[in-house]
Order: structure tokens, then C-alpha cells, then sequence
């Protein structure tokens, strides 16, 4: 008659058949517990051997869940190619914006939430040494609204706004949004309808631009600015943007995802890129 076997809780329970001339020959040589003591360990084939009849269930699971996961990668294929935006992402800082002005300079990519304090505060270092490098650094900021901060998605949509009613206003509205960023914190609006708010950000924001605030509000309205915030959450996204700020130089991820980047860090960073800047870098020396 088939017995099972019990185990301690951190074992698999695993079902063993016993014959009757097995119980006798237990019973004929003392407990079952000496018993199995005296019996040499089962050869790894046979302890595999009974695990046989869960295999197939499990190379099914593991089938499906890999058709599963290309399935979903071939939709986010799909969805990447049809939503290529017609121009590269982000606000050019000081006219950099040229391909052959991108081209020769040392490139620093910064993700920025402008209601983010984090990146309030990892915008005046970046901006000095931006500066002080300049042309040979050039610098894109790309908008990236953090989903804990009700209004930033908001805020991204006016500097979109801004920079394309005044393109030379991008730069000074972030900087009053970083400036103002109490008046549009989650508990300034918690109690402020969505109107309210955008209304708020259009009076401020008329001060950057130059145009009325309600030419200003109209861009609230208008469904091309929603595409382009929501172009720039996504491009931060397939970069692996997970906070802000984030920053990259010539396309590679600097050291403390998420934290601002004091002066004396930047120029670390950007010295001995631009120190070899103009010089031809052989990528594939050859043997000597």
C-alpha cells in the first residue's frame, strides 16, 4: 500500500512508495527512523527521477511566461515606433541646440522635475559649470514630471508652453518654478481646483515669457502640449530615468541617480573630458 513519506517544513514534499515486503523488513529491523538511517542517500538521478512528474508543468509555466514577457516586448516595440517624435527631446541651455554645435562639445543631459527640491537644487551647480565651459560643454534639459508631485506634469506642459510661444523664456520660467516651487507643492493645492493651478502657473509664467496670461492658459488647451509632456516622461523612461535629477555626460549615467551634483563634483567630471576635447581619441589604438 503507497505511504507518504513526511518531511520538515523547508523540505518539498515529495510522495515515496513503499512495498509491503518494505514495511515488514522496517518492522523486522527496528523503527522506519533506523532504518532510513542505516540506508544509504538516494544517487542524484534517482532523487531526479522523482521530481519527473512536475517537470512538464514546469517547463509549461516557463514557456508561457516567456511567450508572455516577448509578447508585451514586441507591443512596446511597436508602441516606441509608432510614437518617434518628429525633433530630439529637451530645451537646449544657451543656444546649443545646432548639430554641429552638439557635435563638438562635451554633451551633459540633465532630467529635471521643476516642483522637484532635489533638482531645485541641483540646477544652480550645473548651470555654473555649464557656463564656465561653455562652448566646449553644451547642455539639454529634459523635463521629467515625478508622479508624487500632483502638478509637475502640469509644470512640464509650461515649459513646453514657453518654449513655444518664446523660445529664450524656457530656461527663466524653470527657474521661477524652482523659485516658486511652495505655491505649487501638494499641500499649497491640495485644497485648489486643477483651473486654479494652471490659472497660477500662466500668471507666473507671463512674467518669463512676455505674452498674456491668457494667451499663456490657452496652451493648457491646446493638445500639443500634453503630446510633448508626455513625449518627454517617456524618453526619460526608455534612458532608465527613475527620479530626478538624473544626469548624463556624452550619454553615460552619472554616479548618484535621484541627488543634485554639487560644483566641485561637475568640474571633477568635466575636466579631463574637456581637456581632451579638440584632440583626436583613438577609440582602437593599434598594437605596438
Amino acid at each position: 500500500m503507497a505511504t507518504t513519506a513526511s518531511c520538515p517544513p523547508s523540505a518539498l514534499p515529495i510522495s515515496i512508495a513503499t512495498s509491503t515486503a518494505g514495511a515488514r523488513l522496517t518492522s523486522a529491523h527496528g523503527s522506519r527512523a533506523s532504518h532510513a538511517a542505516a540506508r544509504p542517500p538516494l544517487p542524484t538521478m534517482a532523487r531526479a527521477a522523482l521530481l519527473l512528474p512536475r517537470a512538464p508543468l514546469l517547463r509549461r509555466l516557463l514557456l508561457a511566461g516567456a511567450l508572455a514577457a516577448s509578447y508585451s516586448y514586441f507591443l512596446l516595440v511597436l508602441q516606441a515606433q509608432a510614437s518617434v517624435p518628429p525633433r530630439y527631446d529637451g530645451f537646449a541651455y544657451g543656444g546649443a541646440g545646432s548639430a554641429a554645435t552638439l557635435k563638438d562639445a562635451v554633451l551633459v543631459e540633465a532630467f529635471l522635475d521643476p516642483l522637484c527640491s532635489d533638482s531645485r537644487d541641483g540646477w544652480p551647480p550645473l548651470k555654473l559649470a555649464v557656463e564656465r565651459y561653455s562652448p566646449r560643454v553644451s547642455l539639454i534639459v529634459h523635463p521629467f514630471p515625478l508622479p508624487y508631485h500632483t502638478y509637475s506634469f502640469m509644470a512640464c506642459r509650461a515649459l513646453h508652453i514657453a518654449n513655444h510661444l518664446n523660445s529664450s523664456s524656457t530656461y527663466p520660467l524653470l527657474e521661477l518654478f524652482f523659485k516658486n516651487q511652495g505655491k505649487f507643492s501638494n499641500s499649497a493645492t491640495s485644497s485648489v481646483s486643477s483651473t486654479a493651478v494652471t490659472g497660477a502657473i500662466s500668471m507666473m509664467a507671463a512674467q518669463a515669457v512676455g505674452n498674456s496670461v491668457s494667451e499663456f492658459q490657452s496652451g493648457f488647451s491646446d493638445s500639443r502640449s500634453d503630446s510633448a509632456a508626455r513625449v518627454s516622461f517617456k524618453y526619460g523612461c526608455t534612458r532608465g530615468v527613475a527620479g530626478a535629477p538624473f544626469f548624463f555626460v556624452n550619454g553615460f549615467l552619472q554616479p548618484g541617480a535621484g541627488s543634485p551634483i554639487d560644483y566641485d563634483t561637475w568640474t571633477r567630471i568635466l575636466d579631463p573630458l574637456v581637456a581632451q576635447h579638440g584632440q583626436t581619441v583613438e577609440m582602437f589604438p593599434s598594437a605596438m
